[in-house]
């Protein structure tokens, strides 16, 4: 697999000589949460891509063509109406020229979805269940949540195989209803029994009542699914106050230091969920993007202290994806991008070899899949337990996850007639 000209730049710290200056910028667009709720799945991976920029610019520009190109990013809000999201994806497309629009997915994506798809805009979402045949430029190149999260399940039924008892919540939206049918899948593959389960609107705030419903079944294992930052926060100091000493699994960890201060060390030992730092020494030495994830984390950290996060460095990934594939087809146009990008089925991930996938759940081989880490709480710092395959999982248990999101009405054929384009 080839790696990109922002891999090379971190290694060799230069450029390919003899690349001409230009002086029009390769605009890219990024439509996601920056306010609201939902910021903290936004706002981050934006400053990453911050970074990004500054490291591409920095060595002279993108190279397509044999020149080199400087590359700008333009932001817009997507959570304000789903209106206002409209009108910024036409705004970005049409008055920015924009040749690549990276996304959150779900509910802020929907309202600007068919009509970038329409006019084929090649687009990227963290979200693989917004993928369908109606979604022909939607790609997930970077982060297939919530289907690694059965890495973090299987990890622990192996290690604690007398744990059988799980309650858990999910919020009810399209970033929670994936994360349940695919929790419900990766627990009944381990034998494992759901004593409790809470579906809860966005808007719920009483995480205090939550855990104390979930914990009258006398669960062994807690799981807040993919709850947001500011929910997994109340639920974990919740299920502290009330006692609680067993595993918590959750898909995000974000700001754990902050847990470990309000909760203790010894409680967080406990705590499970899927997102590293990039400082962890199990991503040294790795084939990696920018194959320097220390000096990325340490760049972050310096620019924008306290903000690290899951997201932060997942756009600035999709980023690096989509360069590779610039290099390879000498072009910025959507569709040849596209094509560069699955040229031979498969692409160097974050974390490790990967292939693109998807035709059973979502109808469309445009997700991005590989291996995903593991990570456990240790001393009061995040480090990562294992890498665990995610297309060997499918292998085994693909039905139990068809069924779970049939359940939901999450299969693409049903989303098709559902929420037509």
């Amino acid at each position: 697999m080839s790696t990109s000209l922002a891999q090379r730049l971190a290694v060799t710290g230069s450029m390919p000589r003899r690349l001409m200056r230009g002086q029009d910028a390769v605009r890219i667009g990024f439509l996601a949460p920056l306010t609201g709720p939902s910021a903290p799945w936004g706002r981050p991976g934006l400053e990453g891509c911050q970074i990004w920029t500054d490291w591409v610019n920095g060595q002279g520009g993108l190279p397509v063509s044999g020149v080199r190109r400087p590359v700008a990013i333009i932001a817009r809000d997507a959570a304000i109406s789903p209106s206002e999201t409209r009108a910024a994806a036409r705004e970005l497309v049409e008055d920015h020229h924009v040749c690549l629009l990276l996304g959150l997915g779900g509910d802020s994506l929907a309202p600007a979805l068919p009509w970038l798809m329409a006019r084929r805009v090649l687009t990227t979402t963290l979200l693989p269940f917004d993928l369908s045949p109606q979604t022909p430029s939607l790609i997930a190149p970077a982060e297939v949540h919530p289907l690694f999260v059965v890495t973090g399940v299987e990890w622990l039924a192996e290690r604690r195989p007398d744990l059988r008892r799980v309650a858990l919540c999910s919020q009810d939206d399209l970033m929670g209803r994936p994360s349940l049918a695919t929790y419900r899948a990766a627990f009944a593959a381990e034998g494992m029994q759901i004593v409790r389960e809470l579906r809860y609107d966005p808007g719920e705030r009483d995480a205090v009542g939550m855990v104390r419903a979930m914990l009258q079944d006398d669960p062994e294992i807690l799981c807040w699914c993919s709850s947001e930052p500011h929910m997994v926060h109340a639920l974990t100091e919740a299920a502290h106050d009330a006692g609680f000493c067993g595993p918590i699994l959750s898909c995000t960890g974000d700001h754990y230091q902050r847990l470990v201060a309000r909760t203790t060390p010894d409680f967080m030992e406990n705590f499970i969920f899927q997102f590293p730092d990039f400082d962890d020494p199990a991503l040294e030495g790795t084939t990696f993007f920018f194959r320097r994830p220390s000096a990325f984390h340490a760049a972050y950290a310096d620019r924008f202290p306290g903000h690290w996060s899951a997201v932060s460095w997942e756009y600035a990934s999709a980023l690096d994806l989509w360069q590779a594939a610039v290099e390879i087809c000498g072009r910025t146009d959507s569709m040849s991008v596209l094509a560069a990008m699955k040229r031979g089925g498969q692409m160097m991930q974050a974390f490790g070899p990967a292939r693109w996938y998807g035709e059973a759940l979502f109808g469309i081989d445009q997700a991005l899949i590989g291996r995903w880490p593991v990570v456990r709480v240790v001393a009061g710092k995040a480090r990562i337990q294992a890498f665990r395959s995610v297309l060997d999982w499918l292998s085994r248990h693909e039905d139990l996850l068809l069924r779970e999101m049939a359940g939901l009405g999450l299969l693409w054929t049903q989303r098709m007639i559902t929420h037509p384009a």
